[in-house]
């Protein structure tokens, strides 16, 4: 028996790069912006539009599968992750970057079957590069075979993380106090390129040592979790226990030494599940 899920991930690889297109045509056109949980919480017709055409795509060739997509759950859809076969997409990771012509956007594609990731393809469409990862078989950009920096030590350390779209002045306040205690520490810097995708790609590349971000969802994550766990790198909750998709937090890094670091020098922001009911 061959491996089951290879055939779906060939299938997403295509509607990724055709998703980029879409986005890329956009880019060229007059960007009508809306805004979802917050005046900074953007949304385009684009999202919705490559969102729209993955989902469509992958009910047409498996109508078995289930999904999760970030415009589908805005709209009032479930966000409940079960056993089967999963689809949970993110059409434009950096809507705010897509809106500002900033060129890092991301189409974002994770794979779920059993509530584990099989694969992840993260495609950043401005820059034409490729992320793709599949469950004990590597991690790769264009092709290339990704390796994280392994860095062991904090204090020559690259981070990246999010401001994030969350304008509470408490979780302002919380976000801003943990950025600073982690330069304290000191670590060389903190980056951020405006999407959770794109950033953990590149500590997949190891042109970061780190991501942590509290706030994201569940698409933000599934596409490139993988990614990092097949280039060497690990994934744990903020609080430093075992990373949960659903939790809307992660730390993401090259190892497991510089993950509990920062784990310990983070204050938690309380969050919403994304698996929430009530």
């Amino acid at each position: 028996m061959g491996d089951p899920w290879q055939e779906c991930m060939d299938y997403a690889v295509g509607l990724a790069r055709k998703a980029g297109e879409i986005v890329r045509g956009a880019v060229r056109e007059e960007i009508p912006v809306m805004t979802k949980s917050s005046p900074v919480d953007l949304v385009t017709e684009t999202d919705q539009k490559v969102e729209n055409f993955i989902i469509s795509m992958v009910k047409e060739k498996y109508p078995s599968h289930s999904f999760i997509g970030e415009e589908s759950v805005a709209a009032g859809e479930g966000s409940i992750l079960t056993d089967n076969p999963t689809w949970i997409i993110d059409p434009i990771d950096g809507t705010t970057n897509f809106v500002h012509r900033f060129p890092f956007v991301a189409v974002s594609i994770g794979f779920v079957v059993n509530k584990e990731i099989e694969f992840g393809i993260v495609y950043s469409c401005i820059r034409d590069k490729m992320y793709t990862a599949r469950k004990g078989k590597g991690a790769f950009c264009n092709g290339q075979k990704l390796q994280v920096s392994g860095q062991q030590d904090i204090t020559k350390s690259l981070l990246v993380t999010e401001l994030g779209s969350n304008r509470d002045p408490e979780a302002i306040k919380i976000i801003l106090s943990n950025m600073e205690r982690l330069l304290s520490i000191p670590v060389h810097g903190i980056r951020a390129v405006g999407t959770a995708a794109l950033n953990m790609c590149l500590v997949a590349t190891g042109g970061a040592d780190a991501y942590y971000e509290m706030g994201i969802h569940c698409w933000d994550m599934a596409g490139a979790g993988i990614v990092i766990t097949e280039a060497g790198g690990v994934l744990l909750d903020v609080t430093g226990g075992p990373f949960d998709l659903m939790s809307r937090r992660i730390i993401a890094a090259s190892s497991r030494a510089i993950a509990e670091r920062i784990a310990k020098e983070l204050q938690v922001i309380p969050l919403r599940r994304d698996d929430a009911t009530n």
